[in-house]
């Protein structure tokens, strides 16, 4: 016999200042159900769950809960209002027996129930909804993007609690591994309609371009016809009007049917300009050693990071991975160690704190009122790689409508606030992007253009993320950083570290253990410097800061912009110089680095 449902929504409609979110909308969760909730942001998949959860109410429709059945919902802004402590909060339904379950739920998500709740931040808010979730146990969890502002370590505790419940969940997330990973339907909205797929989240993005495809062929068929019907209307209707009335009702219903198609949202117009060329090399990091307190950053940490390089860092939520970054870029000072810094760098940042943008001015006010952006004169104006654009157009082409360019930026939801950022950085020429946790609250579609553009982009990327499959589609290689200053550099994204970790952890235990290794042999005499070696060594640098002094002014020269109208023989000789100079550059780097490694 088929058990009853866990959750029955029928003929639900809903509109929000006028714009309808849904209508006519249908949906089941059975019992066991493991649904991805997807679309685009914006789409109203928070909205959908919020009316699941019995939160929002309809303007029409139904939704029944069988008797005896328990729903739990994570909402990303929990309010805590209240309660003294985030424990208070997450086992405020909890019978005092059941308390434990709190206690192993706080374990595993790296959440300290004593933390008072004045100040907790967004990130240990939404920990301690999650907690309070998992710990009720309700037979149908609904959660909004619960991997958000978790590590790794965290997410993959989640994976496996959540893979081993007999609960139904519906899931809302971006991060793909984690849908990959947990899900055996879809639901999909667009445009107001939800479409299901009995299957999980691996196959999805094919489903949905075919049915993408079928439209278009559809619609593509709508048009001929309409355009056929219409030739014929002009060319004859006047001998025929009485016997053929039906016909251009036909028709009118044709033309209303096409009105009547809403299309669909187009994707975000992202770019980069990598700006002049950095120097090869971009960062160089010796021996960074740096302390708060009790607490190790790094120890004895080193890191050469060359033009191009995509370097992530990963690691528990505080051990200290945008600190690190800091110090990578000069805006932090090492206790002990050297940082040394490329030439020609443009830096970019993209922090998780969304800090750069003000939330009570509007859209519009956050890009025309930056300095970087601001056309002199020009109130409506930004510019944009070097060109002036109007400040709505640049807007839509991140998908923004002229209604929100003068909404407040705290009305905006947090892909929103995240695209607008991307929108301040893109603006800007960079061959140094420092990402923060860029991928937080960005639908699966606007995450694949991010990805698509960085493997475009000609200068570094360095990278902080939790989101594992973006790390394996970006990252050359993967700072690991592992509490009490201890950080490893692994080639390749996080599946590459994983595979190499047991490797490495095998080694510190030999270490740890002193087993003796055989005895080296002295290494052949033949690999030390000679003494004009060394001396070339040490003459190199200052002829690499040379060589870039000479670079940079024939660049300026060169950007002039008439110079090669006015003095054709003076451009065509400085380009020649420039190119000289660039050779000589990349042949004395590749020289100082091979002499620096065999001098060890």
């Amino acid at each position: 016999m088929a058990r009853a449902p866990v959750l029955q929504i029928s003929d639900v409609s809903l509109t929000f200042g006028g714009n309808p979110v849904f209508d006519g909308l249908s949906l089941t969760v059975q019992p066991g159900d493991r649904v991805a909730l997807v679309g685009r942001n914006g789409s109203g998949k928070s909205t959908l769950m919020k009316v699941m959860a019995g939160l929002v109410e309809p303007d029409r429709g139904g939704r029944v809960i069988p008797a005896g059945v328990t729903v739990g919902y994570m909402e990303q802004d929990p309010d805590l209002s209240g309660f003294e402590t985030l424990g208070d909060f997450a086992g405020s339904n909890l019978p005092e027996e059941e308390r434990y379950r709190l206690s192993v739920v706080a374990e595993g998500l790296k959440f300290n129930p004593d933390t008072p709740v004045a100040t907790a931040s967004g990130g240990e808010r939404r920990r301690a909804a999650l907690a309070k979730l998992l710990a009720e146990a309700p037979e149908l969890m609904l959660l909004d993007e619960p991997t958000n502002h978790l590590d790794i370590h965290a997410i993959e505790w989640l994976e496996n609690e959540l893979r081993e419940t007999r609960a139904a969940f519906v899931l809302i997330s971006h991060d793909r591994a984690f849908l990959r990973a947990l899900t055996r339907a879809v639901l999909w909205i667009d445009r107001g309609e939800v479409r299901r797929r009995e299957a999980g989240f691996e196959g999805f993005e094919d489903w949905r371009e075919d049915i993408w495809a079928q439209e278009d062929e559809a619609r593509h068929k709508l048009d001929r016809k309409i355009k056929a019907e219409a030739r014929w209307a002009v060319e004859g209707i006047s001998a025929r009007r009485k016997r053929n009335q039906g016909r251009v009702r036909a028709l009118a219903a044709l033309r209303a049917e096409r009105a009547a198609q809403i299309r669909r949202q187009g994707t975000a117009a992202l770019g980069l300009d990598a700006g002049p060329v950095s120097g090869k090399r971009v960062i160089e990091a010796v021996d960074l050693t740096k302390r708060y307190g009790e607490k190790t950053i790094v120890k004895d940490f080193s890191l050469r990071v060359l033009r191009g390089d995509r370097v992530a860092f990963v690691g528990p939520n505080g051990v200290g991975k945008t600190t690190l970054l800091k110090m990578l870029t000069g805006e932090v000072l090492p206790d002990a160690g050297a940082v040394t810094l490329g030439t020609n760098l443009e830096i970019a940042v993209f922090d998780q704190t969304r800090s750069r943008l003000d939330p009570e001015a509007s859209l519009w006010e956050n890009l025309t009122g930056d300095p970087l952006m601001a056309v002199s004169g020009a109130s409506d104006q930004v510019m944009v790689r070097g060109m002036p654009k109007h400040v709505v157009g640049y807007l839509k082409d991140f998908l923004f409508d002229e209604r929100q360019a003068r909404a407040p930026v705290k009305a905006l939801s947090g892909g929103e606030k995240a695209r607008l950022l991307l929108a301040k950085i893109m603006a800007l020429p960079s061959n140094l992007l420092i990402l923060d946790e860029p991928t937080n609250d960005l639908d699966v579609e606007t995450l694949d253009l991010l990805q698509d553009i960085l493997g475009e982009f000609d200068g570094t990327v360095l990278l902080v993320s939790h989101d594992r499959d973006f790390i394996d589609r970006v990252a050359t290689a993967t700072v690991a950083m592992e509490g009490d200053g201890k950080a490893s550099v692994y080639p390749g994204g996080w599946s590459d570290y994983v595979a190499q970790r047991p490797v490495a952890e095998e080694r510190a235990v030999k270490a740890a253990v002193k087993v003796p290794e055989p005895k080296k042999e002295e290494a052949p005499k033949g690999n030390a410097l000679s003494f004009t070696e060394r001396k070339r060594l040490d003459d190199l640098p200052g002829l690499l800061e040379r060589l870039e002094t000479e670079i940079g002014k024939l660049n300026d020269l060169l950007a002039q912009p008439d110079l090669f109208t006015k003095e054709p023989v003076k451009f065509r000789k400085a380009s020649d110089m420039l190119a000289e100079r660039q050779a000589a550059l990349a042949a004395a780097e590749e020289e100082w680095m091979a002499l620096a490694e065999r001098a060890g």
